[in-house]
């Protein structure tokens, strides 16, 4: 890295890999799934190609980011080192942090349903259903999201085809407002559309903190 604050300290250190504009935003990509470098440029809506090269260069060289061959061995696509993958922690958090910054909606800002790979994990997060095992699909804007509820919390994971209790299809902001429990779904009933058993989805949505209370 060319710029650092010299500081020793952990977090000027993280920050000299990490702080620059986009960095994290790659790895938000790349926690979804390896990519090619067109496909990390699609889920990246205003990034410039010659930036996105400097940054995967930058990246890979601190050794966060890594380039592979497909299982076919036809393409390249990058992906996140064992090390680069451990930042899911740090950037789940600042995901929970960041909902009094969402409560207004997207006010035009772009959104990608892919997101909601890295944001649901995040809000569920230490919670426990009051049901499980269950298993609802929510979607936004075309996607499926599978969210499986077990006795030790709940897994986020892309739909891989299981018949599913419930699905409640919804817009982005009002699933992260559930997600995050600033919303519940007696105040969004007029705005969601709900299939399958309604009791099972209510108690996903309404996970509790694992220590207990409401």
């Amino acid at each position: 890295m060319s710029r650092s604050y010299g500081q020793y300290c952990g977090l000027a250190r993280a920050l000299d890999i990490v702080g620059d504009r986009w960095n994290l935003l790659i790895i938000r990509q790349l926690l979804v799934a390896p990519a090619r470098y067109r496909q990390l440029a699609e889920g990246l809506p205003g990034i410039a190609t010659n930036l996105l090269t400097d940054r995967l260069r930058d990246l890979e060289s601190a050794g966060v980011v890594e380039r592979r061959l497909t299982n076919d061995g036809g393409h390249i696509v990058y992906a996140l080192t064992q090390w680069g993958a451990e930042l899911r922690g740090p950037i789940e958090g600042l995901v929970r942090w960041s909902t009094p910054l969402m409560i207004p909606g997207p006010e035009g800002d772009q959104f990608r349903s892919e997101w909601l790979l890295i944001a649901l994990p995040a809000l569920f997060a230490g919670r426990v259903p009051a049901k499980w095992p269950a298993t609802i699909g929510i979607a936004v804007d075309g996607r499926l999201v599978q969210v499986h509820a077990l006795q030790t919390g709940v897994e986020v994971k892309p739909h891989d085809g299981r018949e599913l209790d419930a699905i409640i299809s919804a817009d982005a902001h009002i699933t992260l407002g559930l997600a995050s429990g600033m919303l519940n779904l007696d105040q969004v009933r007029e705005m969601v559309t709900i299939e399958g058993d309604e009791a099972t989805l209510r108690s996903v949505l309404t996970a509790v903190e694992s220590g207990g209370g409401a």
